[in-house]
């Protein structure tokens, strides 16, 4: 009963999947200048490099399959701003990123009735619903284990990016009081970092001194763009105050103190999770070791009576 049932509910999947290619919807007007634009253009806003994939077959696949499914998701109207940000900091185009996902839920649900079939041959005997299930269930977990691993690395580059903020807001103010403009101290201020947070920060200062926008439209919008709320305060800050120097100085200073003191307080609550999860930790281990202690003579009582 059922595998007539499987059977029957794929046999109308295929059906329908059958019948929505030969008659597909035909898109508006918008949704295909979307899937046009994502055709072009990276998820994260960067054009792709060319040969970016040549020689790599599987690389060149995934492409392929990302740009497929990007272009699904333009021609839907779906654009995951978040989602988005996140990869930008992380430095993964979008379309990587989804064939990723669906590949990996396609290998969980092989996977998942694979393992079944297996203890199914060692001598387990379990009903045909159980590898369907535990199939489905992997392709789940496998699908969003992306999107966690893209949280974490993005969450953490947010903060080496704030910790950055601080000390070019230093260089800035220190260039500022060594009688520079404002454009020319930005740039100057980014020219002496190492790190990638400053790399992205001469980068978009560098863009906008090519297009003919002003510094502060570029930091704020690398601030929408990797959703840094530094950096779009300090783009509304230099774009009220460009021309009074000294008041940008002080504006200056007291952000970057602002940012070392919220930087610190992180830190120390940080130091305190981790303190609180050692503690309860030894206090596992000593109710294990009395538990060791305990249970022969708790044994040996009740084996007696």
């Amino acid at each position: 009963m059922t595998g007539a049932f499987l059977t029957g509910g794929l046999g109308g999947f295929g059906l329908f999947l059958l019948a929505f290619a030969l008659h597909p919807p035909r898109p508006r007007l918008g949704r295909r200048l979307a899937a046009f634009d994502a055709s072009r253009r990276q998820g994260n806003g960067r054009w792709r490099a060319a040969g970016a994939y040549s020689g790599d077959h599987s690389g060149e696949l995934r492409w392929r399959l990302g740009r497929w499914l990007a272009g699904l998701c333009a021609a839907r109207g779906w654009e995951f701003p978040s989602l988005r940000a996140s990869l930008s900091l992380a430095g993964v185009p979008f379309e990587i990123f989804l064939a990723t996902k669906v590949m990996l839920a396609v290998l969980g649900l092989v996977l998942g009735p694979v393992l079944v079939i297996m203890l199914g041959l060692a001598g387990a005997h379990l009903p045909i619903v159980i590898p369907v299930w535990f199939g489905l269930a992997l392709a789940v977990v496998f699908f969003f284990l992306p999107d966690l691993e893209v949280k974490q690395k993005a969450d953490k580059r947010r903060r080496d990016f704030r910790h950055a903020i601080g000390s070019f807001l230093d260089l800035f103010a220190m260039n500022l009081a060594g009688g520079r403009g404002v454009p020319e101290a930005l740039m100057s201020a980014s020219n002496v970092g190492t790190g990638w947070a400053f790399w992205r920060i001469r980068d978009a200062l560098a863009t906008a001194r090519i297009t003919g926008h002003t510094p502060w439209q570029a930091l704020g919008a690398l601030g929408d763009e990797i959703r840094i709320d530094e950096l779009r305060d300090l783009a509304a800050a230099l774009s009220l105050v460009a021309e009074d120097g000294a008041k940008v100085r002080e504006s200056l200073v007291a952000r970057a103190a602002s940012l070392r003191r919220r930087e610190l307080a992180d830190l120390e609550g940080q130091a305190g999770e981790r303190s609180q999860s050692m503690l309860v930790a030894q206090l596992l281990l000593c109710a294990g070791f009395l538990i060791f202690l305990v249970f022969p003579v708790v044994g040996l009582l009740l084996g007696t009576r």
